[in-house]
Protein backbone atom coordinates (compact mmCIF):
# COMPACT_ATOMS: atom_id res chain seq x y z
CA UNK A 1 0.00 0.00 0.00
CA UNK A 2 1.47 3.57 -0.50
CA UNK A 3 2.12 5.93 1.71
CA UNK A 4 -1.28 7.79 0.36
CA UNK A 5 -2.84 5.22 1.46
CA UNK A 6 -2.34 5.30 5.19
CA UNK A 7 -2.56 8.34 6.64
CA UNK A 8 -0.32 9.95 8.98
CA UNK A 9 -0.77 13.06 10.33
CA UNK A 10 2.70 13.56 11.82
CA UNK A 11 4.61 12.63 15.00
CA UNK A 12 3.89 14.73 18.09
CA UNK A 13 7.31 16.31 19.47
CA UNK A 14 6.20 16.41 23.10
CA UNK A 15 8.92 19.12 24.59
CA UNK A 16 6.61 21.64 21.96
CA UNK A 17 3.77 20.40 23.63
CA UNK A 18 4.39 20.61 26.99
CA UNK A 19 8.11 20.65 27.66
CA UNK A 20 10.65 17.99 28.68
CA UNK A 21 9.85 16.60 31.91
CA UNK A 22 6.21 18.87 32.73
CA UNK A 23 3.15 17.14 33.09
CA UNK A 24 0.01 18.57 31.24
CA UNK A 25 -3.05 18.82 33.80
CA UNK A 26 -5.33 15.71 32.75
CA UNK A 27 -8.74 17.97 32.22
CA UNK A 28 -10.98 16.27 29.33
CA UNK A 29 -13.69 17.26 27.97
CA UNK A 30 -16.13 15.88 25.33
CA UNK A 31 -19.25 17.69 23.66
CA UNK A 32 -22.56 17.05 25.34
CA UNK A 33 -24.04 15.21 22.62
CA UNK A 34 -21.55 12.43 22.30
CA UNK A 35 -21.92 9.29 24.02
CA UNK A 36 -18.19 8.97 24.62
CA UNK A 37 -15.26 10.65 24.20
CA UNK A 38 -13.77 11.41 20.20
CA UNK A 39 -16.93 9.42 19.25
CA UNK A 40 -15.88 9.06 15.30
CA UNK A 41 -18.68 10.95 13.10
CA UNK A 42 -17.34 10.87 9.60
CA UNK A 43 -15.63 7.94 7.52
CA UNK A 44 -12.58 7.89 9.48
CA UNK A 45 -11.54 6.55 13.05
CA UNK A 46 -7.84 7.85 14.66
CA UNK A 47 -6.11 5.82 16.91
CA UNK A 48 -2.53 7.06 18.62
CA UNK A 49 0.35 5.53 18.54
CA UNK A 50 2.43 6.78 21.57
CA UNK A 51 6.14 5.14 21.44
CA UNK A 52 9.62 6.04 22.39
CA UNK A 53 11.18 7.72 19.29
CA UNK A 54 14.49 9.07 21.03
CA UNK A 55 15.61 7.79 24.41
CA UNK A 56 17.39 4.39 25.36
CA UNK A 57 14.53 2.21 24.38
CA UNK A 58 13.98 3.67 20.85
CA UNK A 59 14.99 0.87 18.62
CA UNK A 60 11.69 -1.19 20.33
CA UNK A 61 10.07 2.22 19.65
CA UNK A 62 10.99 2.51 15.69
CA UNK A 63 10.10 -1.39 14.88
CA UNK A 64 6.28 -0.60 16.96
CA UNK A 65 5.87 2.10 14.66
CA UNK A 66 6.54 -0.60 11.82
CA UNK A 67 4.48 -2.92 13.05
CA UNK A 68 1.37 -0.17 13.13
CA UNK A 69 1.43 0.99 9.97
CA UNK A 70 1.47 -2.71 9.00
CA UNK A 71 -1.50 -3.21 11.25
CA UNK A 72 -3.13 0.22 9.83
CA UNK A 73 -2.41 -1.44 6.27
CA UNK A 74 -3.59 -4.72 7.06
CA UNK A 75 -7.23 -3.38 8.65
CA UNK A 76 -7.68 -0.89 5.85
CA UNK A 77 -7.54 -3.99 3.37
CA UNK A 78 -3.91 -3.61 1.89
CA UNK A 79 -1.21 -5.95 1.61
CA UNK A 80 -1.81 -9.80 2.32
CA UNK A 81 -3.72 -9.58 5.49
CA UNK A 82 -1.01 -10.48 7.73
CA UNK A 83 -3.00 -12.59 10.83
CA UNK A 84 -5.90 -11.07 10.10
CA UNK A 85 -5.95 -14.66 8.01
CA UNK A 86 -4.83 -16.53 11.31
CA UNK A 87 -7.13 -14.87 13.98
CA UNK A 88 -9.32 -17.06 15.46
CA UNK A 89 -11.78 -13.79 15.89
CA UNK A 90 -13.39 -13.57 11.92
CA UNK A 91 -14.69 -10.17 12.83
CA UNK A 92 -12.69 -8.13 11.06
CA UNK A 93 -13.43 -7.69 7.11
CA UNK A 94 -10.23 -5.70 6.06
CA UNK A 95 -12.32 -2.74 5.02
CA UNK A 96 -11.45 -0.60 8.36
CA UNK A 97 -13.20 -0.61 11.50
CA UNK A 98 -16.77 -1.08 11.67
CA UNK A 99 -16.58 0.41 8.38
CA UNK A 100 -14.37 3.21 8.93
CA UNK A 101 -11.02 4.08 7.53
CA UNK A 102 -8.25 3.76 10.03
CA UNK A 103 -6.19 6.68 10.60
CA UNK A 104 -3.39 7.24 12.95
CA UNK A 105 -1.12 9.97 14.35
CA UNK A 106 2.34 9.67 16.57
CA UNK A 107 3.86 11.07 19.21
CA UNK A 108 7.30 10.08 21.48
CA UNK A 109 7.28 9.22 24.70
CA UNK A 110 10.75 10.03 25.19
CA UNK A 111 10.97 7.24 28.00
CA UNK A 112 9.64 9.55 30.30
CA UNK A 113 6.35 9.59 31.94
CA UNK A 114 5.44 12.72 31.83
CA UNK A 115 6.40 13.57 28.02
CA UNK A 116 4.27 10.25 27.15
CA UNK A 117 1.39 11.63 28.86
CA UNK A 118 1.78 14.85 27.03
CA UNK A 119 1.32 13.37 23.92
CA UNK A 120 -0.96 10.98 24.93
CA UNK A 121 -3.18 14.00 26.01
CA UNK A 122 -2.56 16.14 22.97
CA UNK A 123 -3.12 12.71 20.61
CA UNK A 124 -6.86 12.76 22.21
CA UNK A 125 -7.71 16.29 23.07
CA UNK A 126 -6.21 17.74 19.30
CA UNK A 127 -6.50 14.74 17.46
CA UNK A 128 -9.79 12.74 18.42
CA UNK A 129 -7.76 9.76 18.92
CA UNK A 130 -10.19 6.74 20.19
CA UNK A 131 -7.92 4.51 21.59
CA UNK A 132 -3.84 5.32 22.89
CA UNK A 133 -1.56 2.55 22.30
CA UNK A 134 2.39 1.57 22.52
CA UNK A 135 5.32 2.46 24.87
CA UNK A 136 8.51 0.47 25.99
CA UNK A 137 8.41 1.24 29.18
CA UNK A 138 6.40 0.23 31.99
CA UNK A 139 6.59 3.58 33.65
CA UNK A 140 5.05 5.01 30.67
CA UNK A 141 2.61 2.65 30.35
CA UNK A 142 1.73 3.19 34.02
CA UNK A 143 1.12 6.83 33.52
CA UNK A 144 -0.51 6.48 29.84
CA UNK A 145 -2.90 4.27 31.31
CA UNK A 146 -3.60 6.51 33.84
CA UNK A 147 -4.49 9.15 31.71
CA UNK A 148 -6.73 7.27 29.45
CA UNK A 149 -8.41 5.82 32.21
CA UNK A 150 -9.15 9.48 33.22
CA UNK A 151 -9.87 10.73 29.73
CA UNK A 152 -12.11 8.08 28.70
CA UNK A 153 -10.35 6.20 26.17
CA UNK A 154 -9.08 2.64 25.86
CA UNK A 155 -5.41 1.95 26.84
CA UNK A 156 -3.96 -0.76 24.59
CA UNK A 157 -0.52 -1.40 26.22
CA UNK A 158 2.99 -1.95 24.26
CA UNK A 159 5.77 -3.34 25.68
CA UNK A 160 5.53 -3.34 29.38
CA UNK A 161 6.39 -5.88 31.53
CA UNK A 162 6.00 -4.61 35.27
CA UNK A 163 3.71 -6.51 37.55
CA UNK A 164 2.17 -2.90 38.18
CA UNK A 165 0.38 -2.54 35.26
CA UNK A 166 -2.01 -4.92 35.57
CA UNK A 167 -1.08 -5.56 39.44
CA UNK A 168 -1.60 -2.00 41.63
CA UNK A 169 -2.18 0.28 38.71
CA UNK A 170 -4.15 -1.49 36.66
CA UNK A 171 -6.93 0.33 35.69
CA UNK A 172 -10.46 -0.59 33.83
CA UNK A 173 -9.58 1.17 30.71
CA UNK A 174 -6.08 -0.87 29.86
CA UNK A 175 -4.86 -4.31 28.45
CA UNK A 176 -2.00 -5.64 28.51
CA UNK A 177 -0.88 -8.48 25.56
CA UNK A 178 2.65 -8.55 26.83
CA UNK A 179 3.99 -10.64 29.64
CA UNK A 180 4.54 -9.95 32.94
CA UNK A 181 7.85 -10.35 35.63
CA UNK A 182 6.16 -13.18 37.17
CA UNK A 183 5.60 -14.97 34.11
CA UNK A 184 9.42 -14.28 33.43
CA UNK A 185 10.65 -15.57 36.65
CA UNK A 186 8.01 -18.56 36.31
CA UNK A 187 9.00 -19.73 33.44
CA UNK A 188 13.00 -18.87 33.34
CA UNK A 189 13.57 -20.50 37.37
CA UNK A 190 13.32 -23.94 36.68
CA UNK A 191 15.49 -23.44 33.75
CA UNK A 192 18.51 -21.96 35.27
CA UNK A 193 18.26 -24.72 38.10
CA UNK A 194 18.92 -27.32 35.73
CA UNK A 195 21.68 -25.17 33.84
CA UNK A 196 23.37 -24.01 36.62
CA UNK A 197 22.18 -26.04 40.38
CA UNK A 198 20.61 -25.43 43.14
CA UNK A 199 23.47 -23.95 44.90
CA UNK A 200 23.94 -20.22 43.03
CA UNK A 201 24.77 -17.17 44.58
CA UNK A 202 23.07 -13.87 42.68
CA UNK A 203 23.70 -10.41 42.35
CA UNK A 204 21.13 -7.95 40.88
CA UNK A 205 21.87 -5.13 38.80
CA UNK A 206 18.45 -3.64 38.37
CA UNK A 207 16.49 -0.45 36.28
CA UNK A 208 15.27 2.12 39.18
CA UNK A 209 11.36 2.32 38.21
CA UNK A 210 8.68 0.04 38.17
CA UNK A 211 9.63 -2.49 35.99
CA UNK A 212 13.26 -3.33 37.38
CA UNK A 213 11.67 -3.41 40.58
CA UNK A 214 9.28 -5.88 40.40
CA UNK A 215 11.50 -7.68 37.87
CA UNK A 216 13.87 -7.88 40.60
CA UNK A 217 10.96 -9.47 42.81
CA UNK A 218 10.09 -11.79 40.71
CA UNK A 219 13.15 -12.96 39.78
CA UNK A 220 14.86 -13.34 43.28
CA UNK A 221 11.57 -15.24 44.81
CA UNK A 222 11.46 -17.83 42.27
CA UNK A 223 15.17 -18.26 42.31
CA UNK A 224 15.38 -18.29 45.71
CA UNK A 225 12.36 -20.68 46.25
CA UNK A 226 14.63 -23.28 44.40
CA UNK A 227 17.67 -22.99 46.66
CA UNK A 228 19.77 -19.89 45.30
CA UNK A 229 21.18 -17.14 47.35
CA UNK A 230 20.30 -13.71 46.72
CA UNK A 231 23.88 -11.66 47.38
CA UNK A 232 22.91 -8.21 46.64
CA UNK A 233 20.44 -6.11 44.80
CA UNK A 234 21.83 -2.73 43.34
CA UNK A 235 19.29 -0.01 41.45
CA UNK A 236 20.80 1.64 38.69
CA UNK A 237 19.51 5.01 36.93
CA UNK A 238 17.28 4.38 34.02
CA UNK A 239 19.54 6.92 32.00
CA UNK A 240 23.14 5.26 32.75
CA UNK A 241 25.31 4.09 30.19
CA UNK A 242 28.19 3.06 31.66
CA UNK A 243 27.41 0.37 34.28
CA UNK A 244 31.20 0.11 35.72
CA UNK A 245 30.78 1.23 38.75
CA UNK A 246 27.99 -0.95 39.17
CA UNK A 247 29.91 -4.06 37.83
CA UNK A 248 32.96 -3.48 39.44
CA UNK A 249 31.54 -4.28 43.04
CA UNK A 250 30.52 -7.86 41.67
CA UNK A 251 33.64 -8.89 41.41
CA UNK A 252 34.25 -9.00 45.28
CA UNK A 253 30.98 -9.68 46.31
CA UNK A 254 31.02 -13.81 46.38
CA UNK A 255 28.68 -14.24 43.60
CA UNK A 256 28.51 -16.45 40.82
CA UNK A 257 25.43 -15.55 38.90
CA UNK A 258 24.60 -11.75 37.48
CA UNK A 259 21.18 -11.16 36.69
CA UNK A 260 20.61 -7.98 34.65
CA UNK A 261 17.49 -6.66 35.10
CA UNK A 262 17.81 -3.72 32.51
CA UNK A 263 16.40 -3.63 29.00
CA UNK A 264 16.90 -1.77 25.60
CA UNK A 265 20.05 0.33 25.66
CA UNK A 266 20.44 0.08 29.58
CA UNK A 267 21.01 -3.84 28.71
CA UNK A 268 23.54 -3.37 25.72
CA UNK A 269 25.79 -1.24 27.84
CA UNK A 270 25.75 -3.43 30.98
CA UNK A 271 26.02 -6.50 29.17
CA UNK A 272 29.50 -5.38 27.43
CA UNK A 273 30.65 -3.16 30.81
CA UNK A 274 30.06 -7.33 32.33
CA UNK A 275 31.63 -8.92 29.75
CA UNK A 276 35.00 -6.06 29.67
CA UNK A 277 35.46 -6.89 32.65
CA UNK A 278 36.07 -10.63 32.31
CA UNK A 279 32.89 -11.94 34.35
CA UNK A 280 32.43 -14.60 31.89
CA UNK A 281 35.94 -16.11 31.96
CA UNK A 282 35.41 -16.54 35.82
CA UNK A 283 34.97 -18.96 38.16
CA UNK A 284 33.72 -18.58 41.59
CA UNK A 285 32.64 -20.57 44.23
CA UNK A 286 34.55 -23.24 42.03
CA UNK A 287 31.31 -23.16 39.18
CA UNK A 288 31.85 -21.41 36.24
CA UNK A 289 30.49 -17.32 36.53
CA UNK A 290 27.13 -16.70 34.45
CA UNK A 291 25.13 -13.93 33.73
CA UNK A 292 21.27 -13.54 32.98
CA UNK A 293 18.71 -11.52 31.24
CA UNK A 294 15.52 -12.50 32.38
CA UNK A 295 13.98 -9.82 29.31
CA UNK A 296 15.25 -10.54 26.25
CA UNK A 297 14.42 -9.08 22.91
CA UNK A 298 16.37 -9.56 19.11
CA UNK A 299 16.99 -5.74 18.96
CA UNK A 300 18.79 -6.04 22.28
CA UNK A 301 20.59 -9.10 21.23
CA UNK A 302 21.61 -7.37 17.63
CA UNK A 303 22.80 -3.78 19.86
CA UNK A 304 25.23 -6.97 22.27
CA UNK A 305 26.83 -8.64 19.55
CA UNK A 306 29.24 -11.44 20.68
CA UNK A 307 27.74 -10.64 23.87
CA UNK A 308 24.68 -12.53 24.37
CA UNK A 309 25.94 -15.74 23.17
CA UNK A 310 24.91 -18.85 25.49
CA UNK A 311 23.12 -15.93 27.83
CA UNK A 312 19.39 -16.63 28.68
CA UNK A 313 16.49 -15.14 29.43
CA UNK A 314 12.77 -15.30 28.05
CA UNK A 315 10.80 -13.41 25.95
CA UNK A 316 7.05 -12.53 24.62
CA UNK A 317 7.29 -13.73 21.11
CA UNK A 318 10.39 -14.89 18.31
CA UNK A 319 10.38 -14.42 14.88
CA UNK A 320 11.49 -18.36 14.11
CA UNK A 321 8.35 -19.92 15.35
CA UNK A 322 6.40 -21.78 13.64
CA UNK A 323 2.96 -21.84 14.28
CA UNK A 324 1.04 -20.22 11.39
CA UNK A 325 0.45 -17.14 12.90
CA UNK A 326 4.08 -16.35 13.16
CA UNK A 327 4.78 -16.77 10.11
CA UNK A 328 2.31 -14.80 8.54
CA UNK A 329 3.39 -12.21 10.23
CA UNK A 330 6.98 -12.34 9.84
CA UNK A 331 6.80 -13.15 5.82
CA UNK A 332 4.08 -9.82 6.16
CA UNK A 333 6.64 -7.56 7.77
CA UNK A 334 9.38 -8.83 5.78
CA UNK A 335 7.91 -8.14 2.70
CA UNK A 336 6.98 -4.51 4.11
CA UNK A 337 10.44 -3.56 6.08
CA UNK A 338 13.06 -6.30 4.53
CA UNK A 339 13.67 -8.08 7.77
CA UNK A 340 12.10 -10.20 10.82
CA UNK A 341 9.86 -8.10 13.35
CA UNK A 342 10.50 -7.82 16.95
CA UNK A 343 8.69 -9.20 20.04
CA UNK A 344 7.73 -5.41 20.27
CA UNK A 345 6.58 -5.15 16.43
CA UNK A 346 4.70 -8.65 17.23
CA UNK A 347 3.25 -7.09 20.38
CA UNK A 348 1.88 -4.26 19.30
CA UNK A 349 0.39 -5.43 15.88
CA UNK A 350 -1.54 -7.97 18.13
CA UNK A 351 -2.83 -5.25 20.11
CA UNK A 352 -4.14 -3.09 16.86
CA UNK A 353 -6.12 -5.86 16.10
CA UNK A 354 -7.20 -7.25 19.07
CA UNK A 355 -8.49 -3.27 19.98
CA UNK A 356 -10.33 -3.28 16.06
CA UNK A 357 -12.01 -6.66 17.01
CA UNK A 358 -13.15 -6.03 19.90
CA UNK A 359 -14.79 -3.06 18.07
CA UNK A 360 -16.32 -5.04 15.49
CA UNK A 361 -17.66 -7.87 18.11
CA UNK A 362 -18.97 -5.19 19.96
CA UNK A 363 -20.53 -3.21 17.24
CA UNK A 364 -19.37 0.02 19.26
CA UNK A 365 -16.24 2.39 19.17
CA UNK A 366 -17.59 3.02 22.74
CA UNK A 367 -14.64 2.45 25.47
CA UNK A 368 -17.28 0.12 27.73
CA UNK A 369 -18.30 -1.75 24.38
CA UNK A 370 -14.66 -2.82 23.91
CA UNK A 371 -14.06 -3.32 27.18
CA UNK A 372 -16.61 -5.60 27.64
CA UNK A 373 -15.88 -7.32 24.41
CA UNK A 374 -12.03 -8.25 25.85
CA UNK A 375 -12.86 -9.18 29.15
CA UNK A 376 -12.90 -12.64 29.79
CA UNK A 377 -12.00 -13.00 25.07
CA UNK A 378 -10.16 -16.50 24.77
CA UNK A 379 -8.59 -16.07 21.05
CA UNK A 380 -5.95 -18.19 19.36
CA UNK A 381 -3.82 -17.92 15.83
CA UNK A 382 -1.98 -14.78 17.17
CA UNK A 383 1.69 -16.31 17.55
CA UNK A 384 1.41 -17.51 21.36
CA UNK A 385 -0.98 -20.25 20.91
CA UNK A 386 -4.13 -20.34 22.99
CA UNK A 387 -4.49 -16.79 24.68
CA UNK A 388 -7.17 -15.48 27.53
CA UNK A 389 -7.64 -11.76 28.92
CA UNK A 390 -8.41 -12.50 31.64
CA UNK A 391 -10.96 -9.78 33.15
CA UNK A 392 -10.23 -9.69 36.60
CA UNK A 393 -7.16 -7.71 35.85
CA UNK A 394 -6.98 -6.99 31.71
CA UNK A 395 -3.59 -9.40 32.03
CA UNK A 396 -3.63 -11.77 28.82
CA UNK A 397 -2.15 -15.17 29.70
CA UNK A 398 -0.26 -17.56 27.14
CA UNK A 399 2.85 -19.12 26.96
CA UNK A 400 6.11 -17.53 27.54
CA UNK A 401 9.41 -18.64 25.65
CA UNK A 402 13.00 -19.11 27.44
CA UNK A 403 15.61 -18.19 25.02
CA UNK A 404 19.14 -17.58 25.10
CA UNK A 405 21.85 -16.16 22.39
CA UNK A 406 22.71 -18.67 19.59
CA UNK A 407 26.44 -19.65 19.64
CA UNK A 408 26.79 -19.61 15.98
CA UNK A 409 23.77 -17.30 14.27
CA UNK A 410 23.37 -17.89 10.50
CA UNK A 411 22.69 -13.88 10.21
CA UNK A 412 22.30 -10.47 11.84
CA UNK A 413 18.76 -11.33 12.84
CA UNK A 414 19.32 -15.60 14.11
CA UNK A 415 20.46 -14.35 17.03
CA UNK A 416 17.96 -16.26 19.74
CA UNK A 417 16.85 -19.61 19.74
CA UNK A 418 14.03 -20.71 21.46
CA UNK A 419 14.96 -23.53 24.12
CA UNK A 420 11.41 -23.98 25.80
CA UNK A 421 8.19 -22.82 25.25
CA UNK A 422 6.44 -22.76 28.73
CA UNK A 423 3.00 -23.71 28.89
CA UNK A 424 -0.11 -21.10 29.96
CA UNK A 425 -0.25 -22.38 33.29
CA UNK A 426 2.86 -22.55 34.61
CA UNK A 427 3.42 -18.67 34.66
CA UNK A 428 -1.04 -18.51 35.83
CA UNK A 429 -1.25 -16.73 39.11
CA UNK A 430 -4.49 -15.95 40.71
CA UNK A 431 -5.64 -12.15 40.64
CA UNK A 432 -4.74 -11.58 44.05
CA UNK A 433 -1.53 -12.66 44.11
CA UNK A 434 0.78 -10.80 46.72
CA UNK A 435 3.16 -9.38 44.08
CA UNK A 436 0.08 -7.68 42.48
CA UNK A 437 -1.64 -6.50 44.98
CA UNK A 438 -2.95 -3.11 46.13
CA UNK A 439 -5.01 -1.97 43.40
CA UNK A 440 -8.85 -1.66 41.98
CA UNK A 441 -9.75 -2.28 38.90
CA UNK A 442 -12.32 -0.01 39.00
CA UNK A 443 -15.40 0.84 36.13
CA UNK A 444 -14.98 1.13 32.83
CA UNK A 445 -14.68 5.38 31.47
CA UNK A 446 -16.35 6.15 28.76
CA UNK A 447 -15.58 9.84 28.70
CA UNK A 448 -18.59 11.51 28.22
Amino acid sequence: MSKTDVTRRGVLKTGAIAGAGVALPTIFTASSAAAYMNEPTGGTVTLGFNVPQTGPYADEGADELRAYELAVEHLNGGGDGGMMNTFSSKALQGNGILGKKVDFVTGDTQTKSDAARASAKSMIEKDGAIMITGGSSSGVAVAVQGLCQEAGVIFMAGLTHSNDTTGKDKKANGFRHFFNAYMSGAALAPVLKNLYGADRKAYHLTADYTWGWTQEESIVAATEALGWETVNTVKTPLAATDFSSYIAPVLNSGADVLVLNHYGGNMVNSLTNAVQFGLREKMVNGKNFEIVVPLYSRLMAKGAGENVKGIHGSTNWHWSLQDDASKAFVKSFGTKYGFPPSQAAHTVYCQTMLYADACQRAGTFNPCGVAEALEGFEFDGLGNGKTLYRADDHQCFKDVLVVRGKENPTSEFDLLEVVEVTPAAQVTYPPDHPMFAGGNLGTCNPGA
